[in-house]
């Protein structure tokens, strides 16, 4: 288990004009995620003290298919992804982006191809990935969270639940102003101590577990129902180096604690709840979900079978292999920490390194 310790709205798309090109305006950054499942882009501007959205790409690749049966990136795997970062590689070149952070997770992290499979994307797209660190990962998926934090919360977990691993991040507000409380997980960085003072990071932790892989360690497991509850126990038995398990956290803590998820398993979650048959991001990032609510839809996925979240226009073929292993993922983390509500959140990695870039460069306004 990899792990590290440290005591310390949406976007409006951009609009054509009549001769189908992008306005020109400056600067423009990219923020590309290559992950164990998908491969995601998006290209911005700064806008106020947010961005704009120029252009995006997200298509499903299945990089790491085979990755927990054979520790390697299978050919079908790299021939999708390639495929794919050649239409990124195409879209940067065609807007003329030079503010860029391409990086891949945990599929290149553990595969026993990873660095082969990287040295091929450069010579055949031009595209140079980076491959970060779990600390990296929870870095960035804590910055984009941090616009939908309640300033009256005083405990926050982030859980952001990949393809191949799951980032927890446990951050201790109590001792900040609520109106400072979201810069303040902007500036937090695990492994780092943090220059805000009263901010803290209690602990952090990657689970090399994510939908793919825990879905893949038991795909030997025909019933249902045995096999969700096997991914729950073996997801919490991973959860036992992370010190706010250890502490089982008391009621008083609890009170204050918000959780934020962000993930395809969470944002899922948030519509099929909402009943929505075609996906709409400005109705799911920011959906607050109840506990009962989210344990509700889990109950209807468990009720439709395998069969019948295929058929399911709110969950699709692409992911209805992989979403009840993403919400045994869930289900378990508010089984360990009960907290009202979980605040669901269409945003990751690629949000916060554009926040990050930007941030860098002093493009926000004041």
């Amino acid at each position: 288990m990899t792990k590290r310790h440290s005591q310390a709205g949406g976007h409006p798309a951009r609009v054509r004009s009549k001769q189908g090109q992008y306005p020109e305006k400056r600067p423009l950054y990219a923020a590309l995620d290559l992950g164990t499942n998908s491969c995601r882009m998006l290209i911005a501007e700064p806008d106020g003290t947010h961005f704009r959205i120029v252009d995006a790409f997200s298509k499903s690749v299945r990089l790491g298919l085979d990755l927990e049966r054979t520790g390697a990136l299978s050919t079908a795997g790299i021939n999708r992804t390639l495929q794919a970062l050649h239409v990124c590689s195409h879209k940067l070149r065609r807007l003329g982006v030079e503010n860029t952070r391409l990086v891949a997770t945990e599929a290149c992290r553990r595969a026993t191809n990873g660095e082969k499979f990287l040295n091929r994307i450069r010579s055949e797209t031009g595209l140079k990935l980076e491959v970060i660190a779990p600390d990296e990962e929870a870095r960035l998926a804590v910055i984009s969270c941090s616009p939908l934090l309640e300033e009256e919360s005083e405990q926050v977990l982030v859980v952001d639940i990949g393809g191949g691993s799951t980032e927890l991040v446990w951050i201790d507000l109590s001792e900040v102003p609520p109106d400072q409380r979201r810069k303040a997980m902007i500036g937090l960085r695990p492994g780092a101590v943090t220059t805000l003072p009263g901010a803290r990071i209690i602990d952090w932790i990657s689970v090399p577990l994510g939908v793919a892989t825990l879905m893949q360690r038991y795909s030997d497991v025909q019933e249902d129902g045995a096999k969700f509850a096997l991914m729950s126990c073996y997801f919490e038995e991973m959860l036992e180096d992370f010190s706010p398990y250890q502490d089982m956290v008391d009621a008083a803590t609890l009170e204050g604690l918000q959780i934020i998820g962000t993930s395809g398993t969470v944002t899922t979650l948030g519509a099929m709840h909402l009943g929505l048959r075609r996906y709409d991001r400005s109705k799911v990032d920011g959906l607050k979900m109840r506990t009962g609510d989210v344990n509700a839809v889990i109950d209807r996925f468990l009720e439709l079978g395998p069969d019948g979240r295929k058929n399911e226009p709110g969950i699709g073929r692409d992911r209805a292999e992989l979403i009840m292993s993403g919400s045994a993922i869930l289900q378990t983390l508010l089984r360990v920490w009960p907290t009202d509500f979980i605040r669901v959140a269409d945003r990751g990695l690629r949000e916060g390194m554009l926040f990050s870039m930007m941030e860098a460069d002093g493009v926000w306004d004041d």
